[in-house]
Protein backbone atom coordinates (compact mmCIF):
# COMPACT_ATOMS: atom_id res chain seq x y z
CA UNK A 1 0.00 0.00 0.00
CA UNK A 2 2.97 2.27 -0.02
CA UNK A 3 3.04 4.60 -2.88
CA UNK A 4 5.64 5.62 -4.58
CA UNK A 5 4.87 3.27 -5.38
CA UNK A 6 1.83 1.78 -6.99
CA UNK A 7 -0.03 4.74 -8.20
CA UNK A 8 1.92 6.67 -10.68
CA UNK A 9 4.54 4.95 -12.69
CA UNK A 10 5.39 1.73 -14.41
CA UNK A 11 6.25 -1.02 -12.00
CA UNK A 12 9.73 -1.37 -13.42
CA UNK A 13 10.77 2.16 -12.70
CA UNK A 14 12.10 2.34 -9.26
CA UNK A 15 14.08 -0.82 -9.64
CA UNK A 16 16.57 1.71 -10.96
CA UNK A 17 16.27 4.31 -8.19
CA UNK A 18 18.92 6.60 -6.84
CA UNK A 19 21.42 3.99 -5.79
CA UNK A 20 24.49 4.83 -3.85
CA UNK A 21 23.20 7.85 -2.02
CA UNK A 22 19.56 7.56 -0.97
CA UNK A 23 18.16 5.97 2.13
CA UNK A 24 14.68 4.70 3.06
CA UNK A 25 12.17 7.01 4.66
CA UNK A 26 12.11 6.92 8.44
CA UNK A 27 8.72 5.24 8.55
CA UNK A 28 9.27 2.93 5.61
CA UNK A 29 8.59 -0.74 6.08
CA UNK A 30 11.00 -3.22 4.61
CA UNK A 31 8.36 -5.07 2.66
CA UNK A 32 4.71 -5.92 2.37
CA UNK A 33 3.22 -2.48 2.18
CA UNK A 34 6.46 -0.62 1.89
CA UNK A 35 7.14 2.18 -0.50
CA UNK A 36 7.08 0.88 -4.00
CA UNK A 37 9.79 0.09 -6.42
CA UNK A 38 8.02 1.05 -9.53
CA UNK A 39 5.27 3.53 -10.46
CA UNK A 40 5.47 5.72 -13.48
CA UNK A 41 6.69 7.93 -10.88
CA UNK A 42 6.68 5.70 -7.97
CA UNK A 43 4.83 2.50 -7.87
CA UNK A 44 4.85 -0.50 -5.58
CA UNK A 45 6.23 -3.82 -6.65
CA UNK A 46 3.77 -6.21 -5.07
CA UNK A 47 0.94 -6.69 -2.65
CA UNK A 48 -0.13 -3.28 -1.49
CA UNK A 49 2.81 -1.33 -2.67
CA UNK A 50 5.42 -3.56 -1.20
CA UNK A 51 9.05 -3.68 -2.05
CA UNK A 52 12.17 -1.63 -1.70
CA UNK A 53 11.91 2.11 -1.62
CA UNK A 54 12.14 3.81 -4.97
CA UNK A 55 15.46 5.13 -3.90
CA UNK A 56 16.74 1.79 -2.79
CA UNK A 57 17.98 0.11 -5.91
CA UNK A 58 21.37 -0.91 -7.15
CA UNK A 59 24.58 -1.05 -5.18
CA UNK A 60 23.51 1.73 -2.83
CA UNK A 61 20.32 0.22 -1.62
CA UNK A 62 19.92 2.51 1.33
CA UNK A 63 20.70 -0.26 3.82
CA UNK A 64 23.41 0.79 6.23
CA UNK A 65 26.72 -0.98 5.71
CA UNK A 66 29.11 -1.75 8.53
CA UNK A 67 31.67 1.01 9.23
CA UNK A 68 34.85 0.56 7.20
CA UNK A 69 38.29 1.97 7.99
CA UNK A 70 39.11 4.15 5.03
CA UNK A 71 41.29 7.00 3.90
CA UNK A 72 39.80 10.39 4.60
CA UNK A 73 39.79 12.19 1.25
CA UNK A 74 36.62 14.23 1.81
CA UNK A 75 36.50 17.74 0.37
CA UNK A 76 36.65 19.42 3.76
CA UNK A 77 36.99 22.92 2.35
CA UNK A 78 33.63 22.57 0.57
CA UNK A 79 31.95 20.78 3.48
CA UNK A 80 33.03 23.62 5.80
CA UNK A 81 30.95 26.16 3.88
CA UNK A 82 27.95 27.56 5.69
CA UNK A 83 26.11 28.63 2.54
CA UNK A 84 23.98 25.95 0.91
CA UNK A 85 21.74 25.91 -2.14
CA UNK A 86 18.04 25.00 -1.71
CA UNK A 87 18.21 22.65 -4.68
CA UNK A 88 20.99 21.36 -6.93
CA UNK A 89 21.45 18.94 -9.81
CA UNK A 90 24.41 16.60 -9.40
CA UNK A 91 26.05 13.66 -11.10
CA UNK A 92 28.47 11.35 -9.37
CA UNK A 93 30.89 8.47 -9.72
CA UNK A 94 30.53 5.89 -6.94
CA UNK A 95 33.57 3.78 -6.07
CA UNK A 96 33.55 1.04 -3.44
CA UNK A 97 36.37 -1.29 -2.37
CA UNK A 98 37.06 -4.80 -1.18
CA UNK A 99 35.92 -5.43 2.38
CA UNK A 100 32.91 -3.11 2.36
CA UNK A 101 29.60 -4.56 3.53
CA UNK A 102 27.45 -4.18 0.42
CA UNK A 103 23.86 -5.46 0.89
CA UNK A 104 23.52 -6.28 -2.82
CA UNK A 105 27.09 -7.38 -3.37
CA UNK A 106 30.15 -5.47 -4.50
CA UNK A 107 30.72 -4.49 -8.07
CA UNK A 108 33.36 -6.90 -9.47
CA UNK A 109 35.71 -3.96 -9.99
CA UNK A 110 35.38 -2.90 -6.36
CA UNK A 111 35.99 -6.43 -5.14
CA UNK A 112 39.47 -6.30 -6.73
CA UNK A 113 40.47 -2.91 -5.27
CA UNK A 114 41.88 -1.99 -1.88
CA UNK A 115 40.72 1.12 -0.10
CA UNK A 116 43.98 2.86 -0.94
CA UNK A 117 43.63 2.06 -4.64
CA UNK A 118 40.04 3.29 -4.60
CA UNK A 119 40.99 6.54 -2.86
CA UNK A 120 43.68 7.16 -5.45
CA UNK A 121 41.21 6.47 -8.29
CA UNK A 122 38.63 8.83 -6.76
CA UNK A 123 41.21 11.60 -6.49
CA UNK A 124 42.39 11.01 -10.06
CA UNK A 125 38.81 11.23 -11.37
CA UNK A 126 38.20 14.41 -9.38
CA UNK A 127 41.34 15.95 -10.90
CA UNK A 128 40.15 15.06 -14.41
CA UNK A 129 36.73 16.58 -13.76
CA UNK A 130 38.18 19.78 -12.34
CA UNK A 131 40.14 20.14 -15.57
CA UNK A 132 37.17 19.16 -17.76
CA UNK A 133 33.77 19.19 -16.03
CA UNK A 134 32.11 18.09 -19.26
CA UNK A 135 33.78 14.68 -18.94
CA UNK A 136 31.38 13.61 -16.15
CA UNK A 137 29.12 11.44 -18.32
CA UNK A 138 32.03 9.50 -19.80
CA UNK A 139 33.60 8.94 -16.39
CA UNK A 140 30.28 7.72 -14.97
CA UNK A 141 29.97 5.16 -17.79
CA UNK A 142 33.58 4.03 -17.36
CA UNK A 143 33.86 3.89 -13.59
CA UNK A 144 30.68 4.41 -11.55
CA UNK A 145 29.29 1.50 -9.55
CA UNK A 146 25.91 3.21 -9.00
CA UNK A 147 23.87 1.33 -11.57
CA UNK A 148 20.94 3.68 -11.07
CA UNK A 149 22.82 6.67 -12.46
CA UNK A 150 24.76 4.67 -15.04
CA UNK A 151 21.50 3.34 -16.50
CA UNK A 152 19.57 6.61 -16.51
CA UNK A 153 22.30 9.10 -17.33
CA UNK A 154 20.13 11.62 -15.46
CA UNK A 155 21.34 13.97 -12.73
CA UNK A 156 20.01 13.61 -9.21
CA UNK A 157 17.99 16.50 -7.80
CA UNK A 158 19.15 17.13 -4.24
CA UNK A 159 17.17 19.30 -1.83
CA UNK A 160 17.37 19.94 1.89
CA UNK A 161 14.51 17.49 2.49
CA UNK A 162 15.74 14.84 0.05
CA UNK A 163 16.23 11.33 1.44
CA UNK A 164 19.90 11.03 0.52
CA UNK A 165 22.46 9.86 3.05
CA UNK A 166 23.63 12.96 4.96
CA UNK A 167 27.23 13.00 3.75
CA UNK A 168 26.19 12.94 0.09
CA UNK A 169 23.56 15.63 0.60
CA UNK A 170 25.83 17.87 2.67
CA UNK A 171 28.47 18.00 -0.05
CA UNK A 172 26.02 18.28 -2.95
CA UNK A 173 24.21 21.29 -1.47
CA UNK A 174 27.51 23.14 -0.93
CA UNK A 175 28.90 22.69 -4.42
CA UNK A 176 28.95 25.54 -6.90
CA UNK A 177 27.94 24.89 -10.50
CA UNK A 178 30.50 22.70 -12.31
CA UNK A 179 32.46 22.31 -9.06
CA UNK A 180 33.71 18.86 -8.04
CA UNK A 181 34.11 17.32 -4.58
CA UNK A 182 34.63 13.97 -2.89
CA UNK A 183 32.80 12.51 0.08
CA UNK A 184 32.82 9.08 1.70
CA UNK A 185 29.57 7.35 2.67
CA UNK A 186 28.67 3.84 3.72
CA UNK A 187 28.57 2.97 0.01
CA UNK A 188 32.07 4.16 -0.91
CA UNK A 189 33.65 7.32 -2.26
CA UNK A 190 31.42 9.66 -4.28
CA UNK A 191 33.09 11.98 -6.76
CA UNK A 192 30.30 14.53 -7.16
CA UNK A 193 29.90 17.31 -9.70
CA UNK A 194 27.16 19.90 -9.58
CA UNK A 195 25.78 20.27 -13.10
CA UNK A 196 23.54 22.96 -14.63
CA UNK A 197 19.81 22.21 -14.60
CA UNK A 198 18.85 20.58 -17.89
CA UNK A 199 16.93 22.92 -20.20
CA UNK A 200 13.19 22.19 -20.46
CA UNK A 201 12.11 20.22 -23.46
CA UNK A 202 10.02 22.36 -25.85
CA UNK A 203 7.17 19.86 -25.53
CA UNK A 204 7.05 20.00 -21.74
CA UNK A 205 4.24 22.00 -20.15
CA UNK A 206 6.50 24.67 -18.66
CA UNK A 207 3.60 27.13 -18.36
CA UNK A 208 1.67 24.71 -16.17
CA UNK A 209 4.68 23.90 -13.98
CA UNK A 210 5.22 27.62 -13.33
CA UNK A 211 1.87 27.87 -11.47
CA UNK A 212 1.37 27.49 -7.71
CA UNK A 213 0.80 23.88 -6.67
CA UNK A 214 -2.45 22.41 -5.38
CA UNK A 215 -2.50 21.82 -1.62
CA UNK A 216 -4.58 18.65 -1.84
CA UNK A 217 -4.60 15.46 -3.88
CA UNK A 218 -4.99 15.45 -7.65
CA UNK A 219 -6.40 12.56 -9.70
CA UNK A 220 -4.87 11.82 -13.09
CA UNK A 221 -4.71 9.32 -15.90
CA UNK A 222 -1.66 9.12 -18.09
CA UNK A 223 -0.13 7.74 -21.26
CA UNK A 224 3.55 6.80 -21.03
CA UNK A 225 5.56 6.90 -24.26
CA UNK A 226 9.20 5.83 -24.30
CA UNK A 227 12.00 5.71 -26.83
CA UNK A 228 15.20 3.75 -27.27
CA UNK A 229 17.36 5.98 -25.05
CA UNK A 230 15.14 5.95 -21.97
CA UNK A 231 15.96 4.17 -18.73
CA UNK A 232 13.80 1.09 -19.26
CA UNK A 233 14.87 0.73 -22.89
CA UNK A 234 18.55 0.79 -21.93
CA UNK A 235 17.83 -1.97 -19.43
CA UNK A 236 15.90 -4.06 -21.95
CA UNK A 237 12.60 -3.60 -20.12
CA UNK A 238 10.79 -1.11 -22.32
CA UNK A 239 7.66 -1.82 -24.32
CA UNK A 240 8.61 -3.45 -27.65
CA UNK A 241 7.22 -0.41 -29.45
CA UNK A 242 9.89 1.79 -27.84
CA UNK A 243 12.83 -0.46 -28.68
CA UNK A 244 13.75 1.26 -31.95
CA UNK A 245 11.79 4.50 -31.56
CA UNK A 246 13.77 7.73 -31.75
CA UNK A 247 13.18 10.73 -29.51
CA UNK A 248 11.86 12.63 -32.56
CA UNK A 249 9.33 9.87 -33.27
CA UNK A 250 8.30 9.86 -29.59
CA UNK A 251 7.79 13.63 -29.70
CA UNK A 252 5.58 13.28 -32.76
CA UNK A 253 3.49 10.61 -31.05
CA UNK A 254 3.18 12.73 -27.89
CA UNK A 255 1.77 15.63 -29.90
CA UNK A 256 -0.79 13.29 -31.46
CA UNK A 257 -1.86 11.85 -28.11
CA UNK A 258 -2.08 15.27 -26.47
CA UNK A 259 -4.32 16.53 -29.24
CA UNK A 260 -6.63 13.54 -28.80
CA UNK A 261 -6.61 13.84 -25.00
CA UNK A 262 -7.64 17.49 -25.24
CA UNK A 263 -10.60 16.79 -27.50
CA UNK A 264 -14.09 17.19 -25.99
CA UNK A 265 -15.22 13.96 -24.33
CA UNK A 266 -11.81 12.38 -24.91
CA UNK A 267 -11.70 8.74 -23.81
CA UNK A 268 -8.50 8.47 -21.75
CA UNK A 269 -9.09 4.77 -21.12
CA UNK A 270 -9.06 4.15 -24.86
CA UNK A 271 -5.95 6.28 -25.35
CA UNK A 272 -4.16 4.48 -22.54
CA UNK A 273 -4.97 1.10 -24.03
CA UNK A 274 -3.89 2.16 -27.51
CA UNK A 275 -0.75 4.18 -26.77
CA UNK A 276 0.53 3.79 -23.21
CA UNK A 277 3.60 1.72 -22.47
CA UNK A 278 3.03 1.56 -18.71
CA UNK A 279 2.18 -2.12 -18.17
CA UNK A 280 0.60 -1.37 -14.81
CA UNK A 281 -2.10 0.96 -16.08
CA UNK A 282 -2.53 0.78 -19.86
CA UNK A 283 -5.22 -1.92 -19.75
CA UNK A 284 -6.84 -0.99 -16.44
CA UNK A 285 -7.38 2.73 -17.14
CA UNK A 286 -6.16 3.25 -13.60
CA UNK A 287 -6.71 6.65 -12.00
CA UNK A 288 -3.80 7.74 -9.80
CA UNK A 289 -4.04 10.13 -6.87
CA UNK A 290 -0.97 12.30 -6.36
CA UNK A 291 -0.64 14.25 -3.12
CA UNK A 292 1.86 16.97 -2.12
CA UNK A 293 3.37 14.77 0.59
CA UNK A 294 3.68 11.68 -1.61
CA UNK A 295 7.29 10.47 -1.42
CA UNK A 296 8.55 9.99 -4.96
CA UNK A 297 12.00 9.29 -6.25
CA UNK A 298 13.77 12.58 -6.99
CA UNK A 299 14.03 11.55 -10.64
CA UNK A 300 10.27 12.18 -10.86
CA UNK A 301 10.12 15.65 -9.34
CA UNK A 302 8.90 17.19 -12.58
CA UNK A 303 6.15 14.58 -12.93
CA UNK A 304 4.80 15.49 -9.50
CA UNK A 305 5.31 19.19 -10.20
CA UNK A 306 3.17 18.98 -13.33
CA UNK A 307 0.39 16.88 -11.82
CA UNK A 308 -0.12 19.16 -8.80
CA UNK A 309 -0.55 22.16 -11.11
CA UNK A 310 -3.02 20.82 -13.64
CA UNK A 311 -6.53 22.25 -13.73
CA UNK A 312 -9.62 20.06 -14.07
CA UNK A 313 -9.65 18.26 -17.45
CA UNK A 314 -6.35 19.89 -18.42
CA UNK A 315 -3.67 17.91 -20.26
CA UNK A 316 0.08 18.35 -19.85
CA UNK A 317 3.29 16.60 -20.83
CA UNK A 318 6.50 16.04 -18.91
CA UNK A 319 9.59 13.89 -19.26
CA UNK A 320 11.07 11.44 -16.76
CA UNK A 321 13.67 8.68 -17.07
CA UNK A 322 10.83 6.49 -18.33
CA UNK A 323 10.04 8.77 -21.25
CA UNK A 324 7.08 11.06 -21.87
CA UNK A 325 4.07 11.26 -19.57
CA UNK A 326 0.95 12.68 -21.20
CA UNK A 327 -1.14 13.44 -18.13
CA UNK A 328 -4.77 14.48 -17.81
CA UNK A 329 -6.41 15.61 -14.59
CA UNK A 330 -9.67 13.73 -14.09
CA UNK A 331 -12.43 13.64 -11.45
CA UNK A 332 -11.97 11.32 -8.46
CA UNK A 333 -13.13 7.80 -9.32
CA UNK A 334 -16.45 6.71 -7.80
CA UNK A 335 -16.17 4.71 -4.58
CA UNK A 336 -16.22 0.95 -4.86
CA UNK A 337 -19.46 -0.56 -3.50
CA UNK A 338 -17.40 -2.69 -1.09
CA UNK A 339 -15.72 0.31 0.53
CA UNK A 340 -16.63 1.44 4.06
CA UNK A 341 -18.19 4.73 2.97
CA UNK A 342 -19.43 5.73 6.44
CA UNK A 343 -15.99 5.28 8.00
CA UNK A 344 -14.26 7.14 5.16
CA UNK A 345 -16.56 10.15 5.74
CA UNK A 346 -15.41 10.49 9.36
CA UNK A 347 -12.75 12.82 10.62
CA UNK A 348 -9.49 10.98 11.39
CA UNK A 349 -9.65 9.20 14.73
CA UNK A 350 -5.89 9.28 15.33
CA UNK A 351 -2.60 10.56 13.98
CA UNK A 352 -0.90 7.21 14.53
CA UNK A 353 -2.48 3.81 13.98
CA UNK A 354 -1.19 0.28 13.87
CA UNK A 355 -3.15 -1.89 11.44
CA UNK A 356 -3.22 -5.33 9.87
CA UNK A 357 -4.81 -6.06 6.52
CA UNK A 358 -5.90 -8.65 4.00
CA UNK A 359 -5.31 -7.76 0.36
CA UNK A 360 -7.66 -9.35 -2.18
CA UNK A 361 -7.52 -8.85 -5.93
CA UNK A 362 -9.72 -9.81 -8.84
CA UNK A 363 -9.40 -10.00 -12.61
CA UNK A 364 -9.62 -6.23 -13.10
CA UNK A 365 -7.40 -5.08 -10.19
CA UNK A 366 -4.71 -7.13 -8.50
CA UNK A 367 -1.15 -6.86 -7.26
CA UNK A 368 1.69 -8.13 -9.46
CA UNK A 369 2.14 -11.83 -8.88
CA UNK A 370 -1.31 -12.30 -7.32
CA UNK A 371 -2.21 -15.49 -9.20
CA UNK A 372 -5.37 -16.07 -7.16
CA UNK A 373 -6.60 -12.54 -7.70
CA UNK A 374 -6.02 -12.47 -11.44
CA UNK A 375 -8.34 -15.50 -11.79
CA UNK A 376 -11.03 -14.33 -9.34
CA UNK A 377 -14.12 -12.73 -10.87
CA UNK A 378 -15.93 -9.83 -9.28
CA UNK A 379 -18.79 -11.89 -7.90
CA UNK A 380 -16.35 -14.21 -6.14
CA UNK A 381 -14.47 -11.20 -4.74
CA UNK A 382 -17.64 -9.59 -3.38
CA UNK A 383 -18.62 -12.80 -1.59
CA UNK A 384 -15.12 -13.36 -0.19
CA UNK A 385 -14.85 -9.82 1.14
CA UNK A 386 -18.26 -9.92 2.80
CA UNK A 387 -17.60 -13.36 4.32
CA UNK A 388 -14.18 -12.29 5.61
CA UNK A 389 -15.42 -9.03 7.11
CA UNK A 390 -18.24 -10.97 8.74
CA UNK A 391 -15.79 -13.35 10.40
CA UNK A 392 -13.64 -10.51 11.69
CA UNK A 393 -16.57 -8.54 13.11
CA UNK A 394 -17.65 -11.68 14.97
CA UNK A 395 -14.24 -11.91 16.65
CA UNK A 396 -12.15 -14.12 14.37
CA UNK A 397 -8.40 -13.53 14.53
CA UNK A 398 -7.09 -11.70 11.48
CA UNK A 399 -3.67 -13.40 11.33
CA UNK A 400 -4.90 -16.84 10.10
CA UNK A 401 -7.06 -15.10 7.50
CA UNK A 402 -4.06 -13.06 6.35
CA UNK A 403 -2.05 -16.22 5.88
CA UNK A 404 -4.83 -17.99 4.03
CA UNK A 405 -6.09 -15.17 1.83
CA UNK A 406 -3.90 -12.09 1.60
CA UNK A 407 -1.91 -11.24 -1.54
CA UNK A 408 0.43 -8.91 0.37
CA UNK A 409 3.73 -10.85 0.51
CA UNK A 410 5.12 -8.54 3.15
CA UNK A 411 2.55 -9.34 5.82
CA UNK A 412 0.47 -12.37 4.86
CA UNK A 413 2.68 -15.13 6.24
CA UNK A 414 3.80 -13.48 9.47
CA UNK A 415 0.72 -11.42 10.38
CA UNK A 416 2.79 -8.23 10.29
CA UNK A 417 1.18 -4.92 11.24
CA UNK A 418 1.89 -1.54 9.64
CA UNK A 419 2.33 1.81 11.33
CA UNK A 420 0.20 4.52 9.70
CA UNK A 421 0.65 8.27 10.15
CA UNK A 422 -0.54 11.22 8.03
CA UNK A 423 2.93 11.54 6.47
CA UNK A 424 3.63 7.83 6.01
CA UNK A 425 4.58 6.84 2.48
CA UNK A 426 1.42 4.82 1.94
CA UNK A 427 -1.06 4.90 -0.89
CA UNK A 428 -3.74 7.44 0.09
CA UNK A 429 -6.78 5.11 0.24
CA UNK A 430 -5.09 2.73 2.68
CA UNK A 431 -3.88 5.60 4.84
CA UNK A 432 -7.22 7.42 4.76
CA UNK A 433 -9.17 4.44 6.03
CA UNK A 434 -6.59 3.33 8.59
CA UNK A 435 -6.56 6.70 10.36
CA UNK A 436 -10.37 6.76 10.55
CA UNK A 437 -10.77 3.35 12.12
CA UNK A 438 -11.35 2.90 15.84
CA UNK A 439 -9.25 0.33 17.70
CA UNK A 440 -10.55 -3.15 16.85
CA UNK A 441 -12.75 -1.87 14.02
CA UNK A 442 -12.69 -3.37 10.54
CA UNK A 443 -13.09 -1.48 7.28
CA UNK A 444 -12.71 -1.96 3.54
CA UNK A 445 -11.05 0.26 0.94
CA UNK A 446 -9.91 -0.11 -2.65
CA UNK A 447 -6.45 0.80 -3.98
CA UNK A 448 -4.51 0.11 -7.15
CA UNK A 449 -3.59 -3.27 -5.66
CA UNK A 450 -7.10 -4.51 -4.95
CA UNK A 451 -9.42 -4.52 -1.96
CA UNK A 452 -7.90 -4.04 1.51
CA UNK A 453 -9.74 -5.41 4.53
CA UNK A 454 -8.11 -3.42 7.34
CA UNK A 455 -8.33 -3.91 11.09
CA UNK A 456 -6.89 -1.35 13.48
CA UNK A 457 -5.06 -3.19 16.25
CA UNK A 458 -3.69 -0.21 18.18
Amino acid sequence: MRTPPHSIVPVLLLLFGAAGCQKPAKDQAAGGSGQGSGQTAARGSAGSGSGAAPAAAGSGSGSAAAPVEAKDIDSKDILARTETAPEVQVKHVLLAWNGMAAPRGLDPRAAKRSNGETATLAQDLATKLKANPDAIDDLIKQHSEDQGSVSSGEPYTVKTASRFVPEFKNLALRLKEKEVGIVKTQFGYHVIERVPPPPPDPLESADVMARPAETGGVFVQQVVISWKDTLLAKNGQADPRAKDRTKADADKLVKEVMEKARAPKADMAKLMKQYSEDPTSKDSARVDEITPDMPLNELFDNFKKLVLRLKADEVGAVKSPLGWHVVKRVPPPPPDPLESAAILKREPQTQSAKVKHILLGWTAVHAPGDTKGEKRDRAALDKLVKDTVGKLTKGAKIEPLMAALSADPGSATDGKSYDVTPTAGLVPPFKNLSLRLKVGEVGVVKSDFGIHIIQRVE
